[in-house]
């Protein structure tokens, strides 16, 4: 670990930090300013974000873009920050555009089972538990692990795509999961003893985020990730927790999962702030988000219907 101090007197760390990328650990890039860790992007940019957003607010944008530009490391090109829900209208000058987050509003479990979701969703969850379906909180113990790895192991395919998690070995997936259970609450959905289905759910501060959620395809049937969600909802209304979140909205059928389960598309901003003359040529040339962004959506989605293709002749 590097330490740095700039002229303004922020304390600059410099090191390399593990995190899952695509299910893998990767080293990446990261800077502890104020107390706060930022981890950097370096292509084909650097583009520096905090690491933990879902989690936290960046404290002093001010400062921080201060600090970035004087520290006497190699300064990134981008900074980007968003404002967590519920803080919904933009209040900083930067540049921004809108990113698009599946919230699904808690106001007791009652109010959701009745007026935000349909019968058929309601007949799902309902058809489930008469199938013999359970779900309860639990722990993040040898048990749980060992389900969560037997689900992993079903299937090298999920949603049309190779799955990162697939042929990880038991202590694997008790190291990379165990990070961050200190702020998150475990659900099982199990069936005659067998865990069939887990869910994760974060305490994000201002809301409750989903992060793992995933059931066995073998029991597709009973409908075990809509028992999920109920419990998580219920856990929300124990927890006074007001929103729900499910990461990102997508043009998918998984947003159409969201969707039935009560979960709407809701904007929040988030900015870009250009740090060098390669930052604002990037910006202006619509690469801040990296080269995936650019290539148009019909594109996207005559690619990802050739990958489906594929895994369906290969599987």
């Amino acid at each position: 670990m590097e330490t740095q101090v700039d002229t303004a007197g922020n304390t600059v760390e410099i090191f390399r930090s593990e995190t899952l990328i695509k299910g893998q650990p990767t080293a990446i890039d990261c800077l502890r300013i104020d107390g706060q860790t930022f981890s950097v992007n370096r292509n084909p940019f650097s583009l520096v974000s905090l690491a933990d957003e879902w989690y936290e607010d960046v404290r002093t944008p001010y400062a921080l873009i201060e600090a970035l530009k004087k520290h006497s490391g190699a300064t990134p090109d981008i900074f980007t920050f968003w404002q967590r829900l519920p803080d919904l209208d933009p209040k900083y000058p930067f540049y921004c555009e809108w990113e698009s987050i599946a919230v699904l509003p808690v106001i007791s479990f009652d109010h959701w089972w009745t007026e935000q979701i349909s019968s058929r969703t309601r007949n799902l969850i309902r058809k489930a538990k008469k199938d013999g379906l359970e779900v309860r909180q639990t722990t993040y113990d040898d048990n749980f692990v060992r389900g969560m790895t037997d689900i992993f192991n079903e299937t090298p395919v999920r949603q049309g795509r190779r799955f990162w998690h697939y042929g990880k070995n038991f202590e694997t997936v008790k190291r990379q999961f165990s990070r961050f259970i200190s702020r998150e609450e475990m659900i099982g959905a199990y069936h005659k003893g067998e865990m069939v289905g887990f869910m994760m759910v974060g305490d994000a501060g201002r809301f409750a985020l989903t992060g793992q959620i995933l059931s066995k395809l073998k029991h597709r049937d009973k409908a075990t990730n809509n028992a999920l969600i109920a419990k998580a909802v219920e856990l929300c209304e124990n927890k006074s927790w007001p929103y729900l979140v499910y990461l990102y909205w997508s043009d998918t059928s998984l947003s159409e999962f969201k969707r039935r389960c009560g979960f709407r598309e809701t904007k929040v901003p988030r900015y870009f702030v250009p740090l060098t003359p390669k930052g604002e040529l990037a910006l202006r040339l619509g690469l801040h988000r990296g080269w995936k962004a650019a290539i148009p959506n019909r594109v996207w989605d005559s690619l990802r219907k050739m990958r489906a293709h594929w895994y369906s002749l290969i599987g």
